[in-house]
């Protein structure tokens, strides 16, 4: 079926500067300390674990089973409600410490998902649009939403596991040693085993976490292109067949999902059964030494109250390996944007030139290829825009006008050629004051869910009222807008649902315009307006209150004929250029759709 599968753009490769982990450690700047108070905490409270064990083991030889417990008991009984005294004071203790470090491990976990999904939201803000063309937008929400709080996961739960597990088998492993080494070997000679299960359980399933993040990001992108794209679907009746498509991928991750988690499965019944091993060699092992006498009644209490502290870590051990590459594969996809950067940035050498632009645009010799086309788009292209004159640019579909208009901003690179804007090239220019000079309308208009007004002062938001209003009788919205139920305050829904492609177009116009920019760039952004709104904005763009230089695309004669300079592109490269009668005299492509579109 056409269009089910979702085209998997070549990904850049990329190479860590740094590990996972020590990628954790710097987004930990500013909570460092608190991390190290925290994990030195649950060693704490693990280390306390022992204390139970361990009192109870004297109160059981002293008091209870010794040969002199009941003597002890009535001559010491002070000593009896102190050991009591110190288990429940100890206990509440631990708990205290417990709370205290579980707060800390989130507090420090939100601190690392605040600051590094502002890092990213910054870092795809500035990226080229070779990023963008590479990356699905469903795929960035993933990275930062999903994969994020796997990164926060792994702070707040799975270090603390970790740091958990180690120093309680440790701690425990000390004490059984301490206690009776004979009993300790035959309990902790199970360890290996599990630890062995554990490494083969992760050589599984690592590879099927980096799977599943990216089937979640292709079902995130399925979902946000038709929530976006919902007008198409309905105009072409296509709900079903979205609805199964999604259905399909949501299936493609629901099996994945199953399949990851029944790798554990495989392996659970394994480590779940040695760990309940341990409780049958102490019986044995602990019975028989009990019985001839190389161990005390007392021990063996303590022995069976911390069996638990060896048995658990280990039942634990295989979800916190689970999570751990859950983490991992997350962390790659999140760390991939953390570390890329953009190809087009400002020189080491870069003009500084704050005033405003005179809007003098110059192309020598310009050629541009996509890095992913086998073909280039434009060639050899040259022709000079001087201050506050008007280029039209007219051609075929395809034939590479809006790549043209693309290099203008350094949106791309060109492959070779320079492109001077009053007479510097523009890779010496400051990527922000070159843009800040330029004003872009496109036919493919975004508005954002803001008010009219916050559309048209989007690239100035310091603006007047007035001024918005006076910008907006430039590009012809201004009756249109009055007629709204809230006039400049009227909401628009996402990407201006609910106006006319006309309407969009003026307000597009409108918010270029508000800019002042040296250099104003249309490309057909008259196209879905009347011929009389367009003639009423040609009049309101020669009759500016700030000078600037046009360039314009378009397609109808109407908009190009009072051009100083109209330039022809077929396939890449300008076969005509000249004024309006010019043109027509050379008889070429022009002088076809002036006849074309005036019926002559």
């Amino acid at each position: 079926m056409h269009g089910v599968n979702i085209m998997k753009k070549k990904k850049r490769g990329f190479n860590y500067p740094r590990t996972r982990l020590q990628w954790l450690w710097d987004n930990m700047e500013g909570s460092r300390f608190l991390y190290i108070c925290a994990v030195i905490g649950t060693v704490v409270y693990n280390m306390m674990q022992l204390t139970v064990p361990f009192f109870s083991g004297k109160i059981v030889d002293t008091f209870l089973s010794g040969e002199s417990a009941r003597q002890n008991l009535a001559e010491h009984r002070d000593q009896f409600f102190m050991l009591l005294g110190l288990m429940v004071g100890l206990t509440i203790l631990r708990c205290l410490i417990v709370y205290w470090d579980c707060m800390a491990y989130e507090r420090v976990s939100q601190h690392v998902l605040f600051k590094v999904r502002n890092f990213l939201y910054d870092k795809i803000q500035r990226q080229d649009m070779n990023f963008y063309s590479t990356y699905r937008t469903g795929d960035l929400m993933t990275r930062v939403t999903g994969d994020l709080d796997a990164v926060r996961h792994m702070v707040a739960w799975v270090v603390r596991m970790v740091v958990e597990a180690v120093s309680l088998v440790t701690a425990t492993g000390i004490y059984f040693i301490a206690m009776n080494w004979q009993l300790a070997f035959f309990l902790l000679i199970v360890a290996p085993l599990i630890f062995f299960i554990i490494y083969a359980f992760k050589l599984l399933v690592a590879p099927m976490h980096a799977l599943l993040r990216e089937k979640l990001a292709t079902m995130n992108t399925v979902a946000q292109e038709n929530i976006s794209g919902n007008r198409v679907v309905k105009a072409f009746a296509r709900e079903d067949y979205e609805i199964e498509k999604f259905d399909d991928c949501n299936s493609d991750f629901r099996d994945t999902n199953k399949k990851t988690a029944k790798v554990w499965l495989k392996f659970y019944p394994f480590v779940e059964t040695l760990a309940n091993l341990l409780a049958v060699i102490l019986l044995l092992a602990g019975g028989l030494f009990l019985i001839n006498g190389k161990m005390t009644m007392g021990e063996y209490v303590a022995f069976s109250g911390l069996i638990w502290a060896i048995a658990n870590p280990m039942r634990q051990l295989g979800n916190i390996m689970n999570e751990f590459q859950r983490f991992s594969a997350a962390s790659a996809k999140v760390m991939e944007i953390y570390y890329s950067e953009p190809e087009i940035v400002d020189a080491p050498d870069a003009i500084d030139k704050p005033e405003r632009f005179s809007g003098q645009v110059e192309f020598k010799n310009v050629s541009f290829q996509y890095s992913d086309a086998p073909l280039p788009v434009l060639e050899h292209i040259s022709f000079t825009a001087k201050p506050g004159q008007t280029i039209a640019i007219m051609g075929e579909t395809g034939c590479g006008k809006t790549s043209l208009i693309h290099l203008i901003p350094r949106f791309y690179e060109p492959s070779e050629g320079e492109i001077l804007i009053d007479g510097v090239n523009v890779n010496k220019l400051k990527l922000s004051q070159l843009r800040k000079n330029i004003g872009l309308a496109t036919q493919d208009v975004l508005l954002y869910s803001d008010t009219i007004d916050g559309n048209i002062a989007y690239g100035d938001s310091e603006i007047s009222k007035e001024e918005v209003v006076r910008f907006a009788k430039y590009s012809a919205a201004s009756d249109f807008i009055a007629k709204m139920p809230e006039g400049y305050e009227t909401i628009v829904g996402e990407r201006g649902v609910g106006l006319s492609g006309g309407q969009k177009q003026r307000i597009s116009l409108a918010r270029a315009l508000a800019v002042r920019p040296s250099i104003l760039i249309l490309d057909d952004t008259t196209s879905a307006v009347d011929l009389e709104t367009e003639k009423e904005i040609q009049e309101s763009l020669r009759h500016l209150d700030f000078p600037c230089t046009k360039i314009i695309i378009a397609q109808r004669i109407s908009t190009t004929k009072d051009a100083d300079q109209i330039l022809i592109m077929q396939h890449g490269e300008i076969t005509e250029r000249g004024t309006h009668e010019e043109l027509i005299k050379q008889g070429g492509y022009y002088a076809d759709l002036v006849k074309l579109q005036t019926g002559a």
